[in-house]
């Protein structure tokens, strides 16, 4: 049981229930996570917008998913690798043997392993990293929109692993556990 409570799009008010709809239009249904989030119209807006705004940035669909997938199991959010990964195969077509390699923060591509590597770098570094991950991103021709993307996404994963898991949100999605727990 989600230590917040899900607010029922059906019966929200105030700011709280146009996001809902936004959602539910946006994706077909209404996540648990956005209904917990909508205890905080600012928080879910906010979600939405970065969520958003990264959509429409350099990094495609399935790299998108893969790095949540290496950021939830990184922080050990069952709730985000679930999600990411269910999406990930049915809605951005990444093959499932990619799904679970993003998990280890690797990829068969060279392209997307050197954004996952990078972006793993960055999450265990805590934003510091040494000039060498950087030049090997580089070297696989990433860009430096795509830099700063990755960064945008590790903000947006760190955000929603946090509170997934802080909130306690009950799983609507087809389970994967993490390899790390989180107490």
């Amino acid at each position: 049981m989600s230590r917040l409570t899900p607010i029922d799009p059906a019966t929200a008010t105030g700011p709280a229930a146009p996001l809902l709809a936004q959602v539910q239009k946006s994706l077909g249904l209404t996540p648990n996570m956005t209904k917990v989030m909508a205890n905080s119209p600012a928080l879910l807006k906010g979600y939405l917008a970065l969520s958003g705004a990264l959509a429409g940035g350099a990094l495609a669909a399935g790299v998108r998913e893969q790095l949540a997938i290496t950021t939830a199991e990184y922080n050990g959010c069952e709730y985000c690798l679930s999600a990411h990964t269910y999406i990930g195969e049915h809605i951005a077509k990444v093959d499932p043997g990619e799904l679970e390699r993003a998990r280890h923060a690797e990829a068969s591509d060279a392209h997307t392993a050197a954004l996952l590597a990078l972006s793993d770098a960055i999450v265990r570094g805590r934003g510091a990293v040494d000039d060498g991950a950087v030049q090997a991103a580089r070297d696989a021709g990433v860009t430096e929109a795509e830099i700063g993307e990755v960064v945008g996404h590790i903000a947006l994963n760190v955000l929603t692993n946090y509170f997934n898991v802080l909130a306690q949100v009950e799983n609507d999605w087809p389970v994967v556990t993490p390899h790390v727990h989180v107490a």
